[in-house]
């Protein structure tokens, strides 16, 4: 893939977190021994919606330059580090106000997640804090909805998708998480990111933005919104649709199940990965499906 003379040939806007994932065969959520001890397995490393796309296109062989803030801390600092010794080209901003975003994840059978969330120096992300040289006719910008979720970021995540329109490039949004996109409003959302020419949600996403409960309704509603809508359904596989046809795939498998988290992340890196390289629907269905697999194999969001 090219780009590495200049700007990269893949631009990732979004979140860097430091991951703390915590499972168990039980269901995590419910089955404390509240005032006490609950078992389970504890991995901390690196996370975050944007940092795990960027990641995982660096590992599949594309360039990848990553748009992301950290605190001005030791978390940042090695947030940053790990991300350059996977080959990511970075540009951090580094606030000296908000510590490094932190996420717990809490995980069980089945590799569902459920996240606790303090995105700290996330939200930090002004337009004054865009790479405007990775901005470039021909390259791809892939914007995590996180990044809209709170002021500033939105403002700077909303400019980098005009900019992106107006010199050329493609560009993809993942709407990130159900809750804080019911809460922004899914209408605004749709409006906001109606540049894109690819939604990449989780099935409780696209329900929610398709104001529907039929998952493969809301994957052609968005395909059509958008171009192209890629649904990942967990153990049911995923959906591509073009506002049409509705193309279904199997997930990879059968895995044994170490962590849900970062599986989504990786599925967007292996889809884009796939579709750049000239893959149709299906291939690049099948390309996403094994990288997502590698995640649910052993615990961690990026590659090994």
């Amino acid at each position: 893939m090219s780009g590495r003379a200049g700007g990269p040939a893949f631009v990732v806007i979004g979140d860097v977190m430091t991951d703390v994932a915590v499972h168990s065969t039980r269901d995590l959520t419910h089955d404390l021994a509240r005032g006490s001890d609950t078992a389970a397995d504890i991995v901390i490393g690196g996370g975050g919606a944007g940092g795990n796309v960027a990641a995982w296109l660096v590992h599949l062989g594309a360039d990848v330059g990553l748009v992301a803030a950290v605190g001005d801390d030791a978390a940042g600092r090695l947030a940053v580090e790990m991300l350059e010794r996977q080959g990511v080209r970075v540009h951090a901003v580094r606030s000296r106000s908000r510590a490094t975003g932190t996420v717990v994840a809490i995980g069980g059978g089945g590799g569902e997640r459920t996240m606790l969330t303090d995105r700290g120096a996330n939200s930090a992300l002004s337009v004054q804090d865009l790479p405007l040289g990775w901005f470039r006719a021909g390259a791809h910008l892939h914007l995590s909805g996180y990044t809209l979720f709170a002021q500033p970021a939105r403002a700077a995540g909303r400019a980098a998708l005009r900019m992106a329109a107006a010199c050329g490039m493609r560009v993809s949004v993942d709407p990130a998480s159900w809750a804080p996109l019911r809460a922004i409003g899914p209408q605004r959302f749709l409006e906001w990111t109606a540049v894109a020419g690819m939604c990449l949600p989780n099935a409780a996403e696209a329900r929610l933005l398709a104001d529907t409960s039929d998952v493969e309704d809301a994957a052609r509603r968005l395909g059509a919104h958008y171009g192209c809508a890629v649904v990942t359904a967990g153990a049911d596989g995923a959906l591509w649709s073009d506002g049409t046809e509705v193309l279904s795939a199997p997930a990879a498998g059968p895995v044994d199940v170490a962590s849900g988290v970062g599986a989504g992340d990786a599925f967007t890196a292996g889809y884009l990965a796939a579709a750049d390289r000239g893959a149709d629907p299906a291939g690049a269905l099948a390309a996403a499906a094994q990288a997502a697999a590698q995640v649910l194999r052993r615990p961690g969001a990026r590659p090994g």
